[in-house]
């Protein structure tokens, strides 16, 4: 199925590099650890969800609420993000444009249908979610879907989720890209710590949500571009 995902400006560079090949999200609603369950005989304390997925072991459990995921392997999704188009074009609705008007990606200034006779005039400040589904330049075929609680990320994720590593003279170092790149941290997941408290607030972390782990392959170009 075709899906649009939407992804900050940050997050589009490291895409762009390669280096973003996992996303998580909040499952909405939330498993719920219940402190007695009955599936036949009794078996003690496990997660329920939606009222009907009842398991003790909670890696058992995550892939059972997996393919209740809107993700699912196969699916391709098509990258929103922040944009513009030129002056000319600021009053009309992306609902309303064709398909030939021109399209800067704020994330590194790229440009699409871009004249020279546009020259540097930039129009107003669009959000990702208004992006329409042909000005899209980044298309993810999704290869893997799981569910974990957010703490459970490894270090191998969390440098799939795009990490850059800042040094290795005496230790390695991680950061995230700009605006985060003044920090420095020994452990990829201690970094993606950061990252998660930074987009969802203090504290957030420590709420250890379940989320749904998306892998997907990175293909740089418009969904409609790739047949299949």
């Amino acid at each position: 199925m075709d899906r649009p995902i939407i992804f900050s400006a940050p997050m589009v560079r490291a895409l762009l590099a390669g280096r973003k090949t996992q996303t998580r999200r909040v499952i909405n609603p939330q498993p719920i650890w219940e402190p007695e369950v009955v599936a036949g005989p009794t078996f003690g304390a496990g997660w329920s969800w939606g009222g009907y997925a009842r398991w003790a072991d909670p890696v058992r459990f995550g892939a059972e609420i997996a393919k209740d995921q809107r993700f699912s392997v196969g699916d391709r999704l098509y990258v929103r993000e922040h944009w513009r188009s030129t002056p000319a074009y600021d009053d009309l609705a992306p609902s309303e444009m064709g398909g030939d008007e021109p399209v800067l990606y704020i994330a590194d200034d790229a440009t699409m249908n871009w004249g020279e006779a546009d020259g540097d005039r930039r129009g107003r400040h669009r959000q990702g979610r208004h992006m329409p589904r042909w000005a899209s330049r980044l298309t993810l075929i999704v290869e893997d879907v799981r569910c974990q609680p957010l703490q459970a990320i490894s270090r191998g994720d969390a440098i799939a989720e795009g990490l850059t590593l800042a040094s290795k003279a005496i230790e390695e170092f991680w950061r995230w890209p700009e605006p985060h790149h003044e920090h420095l941290w020994l452990s990829p997941p201690a970094a993606y710590r950061h990252l998660w408290n930074s987009l969802h607030g203090a504290g957030a972390w420590d709420a250890n949500p379940w989320v749904a782990v998306v892998e997907f392959n990175v293909v740089k170009g418009n969904i409609d571009d790739r047949e299949g």
